[in-house]
Order: C-alpha cells, then structure tokens, then sequence
C-alpha cells in the first residue's frame, strides 16, 4: 500500500466546493427559508462526524455521514469518508460499498481508489485488489511494484517478471524488486532464467561487483563450480581490492589444490571489516580442517588465529582445541576450550571435556575447584563426581576423594565401565589411608566389571 501516497483531505473544503450547482452551499449565507433548515441540517451532521471521527468514534461518525448523504449524496467524499469509517469497524463489506461509490462519482480519483485497494488487501481479494491496482498505475508509477507483488500472489509469474523487466529497464535495479524476483525463482525452481538475469546485468555493467558476487553464488549453488570460478576471476579482474570475492576464491583454490592461494585467500576474508563474523567463523573452520590435512601450514593457522582472536566463535574455538588435542598438544587444546568456556560457561560438553584436560595435565588444584563448581549446576552427573575425586587423589586429599565418589556412584545407572572407574578410585583413595582391606575390596569390584565388558 502506497501511505505515502495518501493526502489528509480537507473535507469540508471539498465538499463545500461541489461541481454541482443544486450542491453548492454557502455557509455564510444567513438562512432564508426551508433551504437554509436543510443547509443548516447538512452542515450540522456533517461537523458531527469530522468531531466523531476526531475521537475515533466511527460508527457515530457513519451515522452522522449516512445523514449527510440522505440530505445531499452528490459529493463523493462523503462515501470516501463513510468508507474510511466502516473500514475503521473492521465492517469491510460495508466500506467496499461506501468506496465503490465514491469511485463511481469520481472514476479518476487516486485516492478513492487508494482506500478500496486497501480494503480489498485486508479482506484477501486478491482478484479484486488486481483491478484496482491496474487503475492507480496510472496515477503513480510506484504502484507497479505492488501489482508485480499481486501477480505473484496470484501465481500470474509470467507476468510479475515482465512488469519487474519492465521496471528495471525504467528505473535501475533495486533490492525490493530483486526480492520479488528471487521470489518467483524460488518457487518456480526456474534457476536458468535467474542465472541468465544475472548474466545480463554483469554484461551491462561488469563493474558491478554485487552483480558479479551474486552470480557467482547461483553458479555454485546450481553445481557450475568452473562458471562460478571464472566469474570470481572475473571480479579481481575488475576489483582487484574486492575482499568478498575472497569467500568464494578459497574454496575454489581449495578444490584445484592450489594451497598457496587458498590460504591467501583465507587470510583476507579473516583479517576484512568488510566481512560479517558469522561467514569467517566458516572460513577459519575450513581452514583449521585444512591445516589438519596440511600442517605444513600450521604457522600460517597460529598466525592467522592471534590476529583475528575477537572474531573467533566457540564452534571455532572447539574446532582449533580438537586440532590441537589431535597433535596431542594439549596445553594449547585446553587453552582453545577455555576460551570457548568463557563465551558458554553453562555449556556442560565443555566443561567435562576442560576437566578432563585439566587433570590429563596434572592442573589438580584447577580440576578439583572446577568441578566442585561445576557439580552446583549439573549435581546429577556421575563423571563431575569422578573428575573430582580423581583431582582430590591426585593432590593425596583422600578423604574428600572418597565423600565424592561415594555420592557420585548413585548417579551410575547402567554404565559398568565408569561404575569400575569409581571402584578405582575409591580403592586408590583408601591405598592412600593404608586400609588395604577395603582398597582391595573396591580393587575387586572394579575388576569383575572390567571382565564383563
């Protein structure tokens, strides 16, 4: 709908300007006779309603109007204005009529036929509304856009797309139309025809680099990866400062094994303002794979990650913390997976796996307070109560191994291997308060679990 379109009327001052000589009526013209009761009468009802309508008491307004029009029904803003009213009271049967009328007393009034537009979207007559729309193009080209819409309501797509040509040979390109576009793609599944729109607008101003970037993603996503890896060449041809062009250069420099220039490319994309965190999150993930399958490059990955380290996400701080454990660098993994707690301290995944690092790494003292923490937000998980009682074991503070471990053996259910972890435990905790007798006893039980497994 076109509200920008619409004027506030000045309604008494239409009105009292009829075309019509028996309408005409002069307010400053003392009354005479009959006439001037009837005139009186009319201008009566008709302040009633602007004074109504002012308080948003539509239906008293209606009224006050439908008295108006008994009295002198030859000015069409009166049904404008009734329209409006019964428009205001969700009553849409009774405002199409009221409009209907305004329009057919004044055929070429844009904004008459505004208000019934309007009344027919909010009813969902379409067909009604096509009409309608057909009419105002004639008053304001901006109303195209809103028929191209309404085609493609109507599934008329044929149509929506020769009017959006039609439109951007008139005026440019514009992202509301490329939307209406896209959408009529989108349904008709018709990716030649925007592959070849595409193509067009590159042909036409090859120095449109949006142009170029789009197309390049319609290349890929339709499976022309060598047509998609010429335009991205296409566009440092042209925009050799382009950094964009860069999220699509390093998978294709990628999939041709051109390492060098992939990981060129990798760095910018990372290092741009231009680019959104969410799209080098990706990227650093590729590259942290890449590196797994190329750690000559490894410098390149330590380089890279020092110096984007605000942009990092916690998918990437897991990914660069599992790259690491995989080379069993496990101070730098365990730094990644802190780094990554600090962003999602709830995250229990990486909790358990910060813990078991820490005691892997011998960070007793960190492990034992850590967990402890951790066991006040999930007091239900058996490996917590592990964790911990390995940590206390560790540091020689057996009793509080045992305490942990005894309550954390109630939250076992139906995991022989980690119940055999707590026996374990509990025998070393009780080897290190010299009662061997009960060591031995948890030793045992440890081991007829082991033997089923």
């Amino acid at each position: 709908m076109k509200t920008e379109l619409k004027i506030i009327l000045l309604l008494f001052g239409m009105l009292f300007i009829s075309q019509s000589n028996t309408a005409q009526v002069d307010f400053n013209k003392r009354p005479m006779d009959d006439l001037g009761d009837v005139e009186d009468k009319f201008q009566e009802y008709f302040f009633e309603a602007l004074k109504q309508k002012g308080i948003e008491n539509y239906q008293k307004s209606a009224d006050a109007l439908q008295k108006c029009i008994i009295i002198d029904d030859s000015d069409p803003v009166l049904y404008y204005e009734l329209g409006k009213n019964f428009k205001a009271l969700k009553n849409f049967g009774a405002a199409e009529d009221a409009l209907k009328k305004a329009v057919s007393k004044s055929p070429e009034n844009e904004w008459f036929l505004d208000e019934l537009y309007d009344v027919y979207i909010q009813q969902n007559e379409m067909d009604k509304a096509l009409k309608t729309v057909k009419q105002l193009v004639k008053f304001h080209p901006d109303y195209k856009q809103d028929l191209a819409s309404l085609y493609i309501e109507l599934k008329k797509y044929k149509d929506a797309l020769k009017l959006l040509d039609e439109m951007d040979e008139q005026l440019g390109y514009s992202e509301d139309r490329d939307f209406l576009r896209n959408q009529v793609y989108d349904i008709t599944g018709n990716d030649e025809d925007r592959i070849e729109n595409l193509e067009q607008r590159v042909k036409e101003n090859p120095n449109d680099e949006s142009a170029y970037l789009r197309l390049i993603y319609r290349y890929s996503e339709t499976g022309k990866t060598q047509e998609a890896f010429d335009a991205a060449k296409s566009v440092l041809e042209h925009h050799p400062e382009s950094q964009l062009v860069h999220l699509a250069l390093y998978k294709f420099y990628l999939d041709e094994n051109n390492t060098e220039n992939a990981v060129k490319s990798m760095k910018i994309v990372l290092m741009s303002p231009e680019i959104k965190p969410e799209a080098k999150t990706k990227v650093l993930n590729d590259f942290v794979k890449f590196v797994g399958e190329h750690p000559e490059h490894e410098a390149d990955l330590v380089e890279i990650t020092t110096l984007v380290s605000e942009d990092k996400s916690v998918k990437t701080l897991l990914e660069l913390g599992a790259y690491y454990l995989q080379n069993n660098d496990k101070e730098k993994a365990l730094s990644y997976y802190e780094e990554a707690l600090q962003q999602e301290p709830n995250n229990f995944k990486i909790i358990r796996d910060v813990l078991l690092l820490q005691v892997d790494l011998n960070k007793n003292d960190l492990a034992a307070k850590n967990s402890a923490d951790a066991l006040e937000l999930f007091p239900a998980q058996p490996i917590l109560y592990l964790i911990n009682g390995v940590a206390h074991n560790n540091l020689t503070e057996s009793a509080k191994a045992i305490e942990s471990l005894e309550m954390g053996l109630d939250y076992v259910i139906e995991n022989p291997k980690m119940e055999a972890d707590f026996y374990i435990q509990l025998s070393e905790a009780y080897k290190q308060l010299d009662n061997i007798s009960q060591s031995e006893t948890f030793a045992k039980k440890a081991a007829a679990l082991l033997k089923d497994q």
